[in-house]
């Protein structure tokens, strides 16, 4: 299969545009882009230089919050050394120097590259007390994982990568995201391409809710990679055998790589049927790998979970 992202099918997402968002200027821009615009929503000036390297810390970081903050709150980045007048009247004197502009008036501000924690609640605050949010449209970021979402239920896997590299773009740790594009990556049957995405994300990442599963999912079909082309190989064993528990498991295994959910859980259910401990209790726990990966949402996990439990309490 071709693969999910090329620079052919990534197309520009109007819902991820920033144009309106975040804006350069200058000192002859600056009445309009920062006075007159924050008379109808809070504008923030992020005055840095090329020169500054705190600045390039500072700046994809409130970039990000920004964009996330869903058009609440606009920002205008302005070079110092193209507003000398400006950076004397608000007595500049160390950079990066961040200012909230409302109503043509500055309203808040701070100096230096803060954590993006601090920056964030540094903007919610703002919002909270000058407005914005109000008006403010749907979360960009989130429609577009809503469109990705739904591209995946519906089979379109290639539309739904191209969007889950657009937010990747937008928000490199997006956890909802990197899930999304190891799973699409993974229904494509490209799974180094998901090990590569799960490999750059950071230990704590990968410890969140919404790509744990992603990444069972991802060892499932890392596993089942070895055994999914003698799939019928396995199947005749365990029809010859019912009692060959491995056999049955590896079934198992290759089924789920093979995008055959249901027939893995009914394989390993029968396993704990018929030996509940065999290979210290390892048909469960695969059983529940499946179970998170599919998530706690599916109805496969909720059929699943019915079929265990009628096994373990009859």
């Amino acid at each position: 299969m071709d693969p999910i992202v090329t620079d052919a099918n990534i197309a520009p997402a109007g819902a991820l545009s920033n144009v309106d968002l975040i804006k350069d200027s200058n000192q002859n821009g600056f009445a309009a882009d920062v006075l007159e615009a924050s008379r109808e929503i809070p504008v923030i000036v992020d005055f840095w230089a090329p020169w500054c390297g705190p600045c390039k810390t500072l700046g994809p970081i409130i970039e990000k919050v920004v964009q996330n903050a869903g058009g609440a709150v606009r920002l205008v980045k302005i070079d110092i050394d193209k507003a000398p007048d400006i950076s004397a009247q608000l007595k500049i004197q160390s950079i990066p120097m961040v200012y909230a502009f409302k109503n043509g008036q500055p309203v808040d501000g701070f100096q230096g590259a803060l954590p993006e924690s601090q920056v964030q609640a540094w903007v919610d605050k703002l919002i909270k007390e000058h407005g914005g949010a109000v008006d403010a449209g749907p979360d960009p970021i989130e429609e577009a994982l809503s469109a990705a979402e739904t591209a995946m239920t519906e089979g379109d896997i290639g539309n739904a990568g191209a969007i889950y590299a657009q937010v990747l773009n937008q928000d490199a740790e997006n956890t909802r995201g990197l899930s999304g594009m190891i799973r699409a990556y993974l229904k494509a049957g490209q799974n180094d391409k998901a090990r590569e995405i799960a490999d750059q994300a950071s230990p704590e990442l990968l410890k969140s809710n919404d790509l744990t599963g992603a990444l069972s999912a991802l060892e499932l079909a890392e596993a089942g990679s070895a055994v999914a082309g003698d799939i019928e190989g396995l199947r005749s064993k365990v029809e010859a055998n019912p009692d060959d528990h491995q056999a049955r498991f590896d079934f198992a295994v290759a089924a789920f790589a093979s995008n055959d959910a249901e027939g893995a859980i009914e394989a390993l259910v029968e396993i704990i049927r018929r030996k509940r401990d065999w290979n210290e209790d390892g048909a469960r726990t695969e059983l529940l790998k499946i179970f998170e990966a599919l998530g706690p949402t599916d109805p496969l996990t909720n059929v699943g979970r019915r079929k265990l439990s009628s096994v373990l309490f009859s």
